[in-house]
């Protein structure tokens, strides 16, 4: 009778030994990792949103002031458009293209919204306006946070990648998550690249 007993124990053992070995080899890593790239695109996205949000105000708090910048308002108008009515793919993350068409919207929006903070600088009244002013903090914080954000977002993203692309956890992958994909991350552009010139 005490042998059946002991080869049950036996074999509860080396089966949570086995769980154990693979709990330590990683197993999880590859789902937990994706959820984490998920937590961080959808920050990502919120951070963008709050931008759209202001952009609006922002639009209008200096058309009151400065009617004749017609050109740089409509261009935030459009690219507010632009990066906000675009229905997003559902594997963004896994497509190159789409990932850097959401990229280019997201930094035409930020160009067009640093091109009229700049000509705040022209009207002397609207500089001085509190509304204005709160208005270029937000989206100055807002700036700031998007920046973390994005920071936040390629580090998750290296972990997963990196994960997905080295011995062992590439095979755990591949026989338990053949699903998984490489996520696409933000990239530079050439102009930002480029060394400004300093004109003397």
């Amino acid at each position: 009778m005490s042998h059946p007993i002991a080869r049950l124990a036996a074999r509860v053992g080396a089966v949570l030994l086995l769980a154990i070995g693979l709990a330590g080899c990683g197993i999880n890593a590859v789902p937990t990792q994706d959820e984490q790239v998920k937590a961080a695109w959808s920050e990502v996205l919120n951070q963008y949103q709050r931008r759209a949000d202001l952009a609006p105000n922002l639009v209008e708090t200096v058309r009151g002031y400065a009617k004749q910048e017609q050109t740089v308002l409509t261009q935030v108008t459009e690219a507010r458009a632009r990066a906000t009515q675009v229905t997003l793919p559902a594997d963004i993350l896994t497509n190159p293209d789409a990932f850097r068409q959401f990229e280019q919207n997201q930094a035409s929006l930020g160009g067009a919204l640093g091109r009229l903070l700049a000509i705040s600088e022209q009207y002397p009244d609207l500089k001085s306006n509190q509304n204005f002013l709160a208005l270029q903090s937000q989206l100055e914080g807002t700036e700031n946070r998007i920046a973390v954000a994005r920071r936040d977002y390629i580090g998750t993203v290296q972990t997963y990648n990196t994960t997905l692309r080295t011995i062992p956890s590439r095979w755990i992958a591949a026989i338990l998550y053949p699903n998984a994909k490489v996520r696409e991350t933000f990239t530079i552009d050439e102009k930002a690249q480029e060394v400004p010139q300093v004109k003397l």
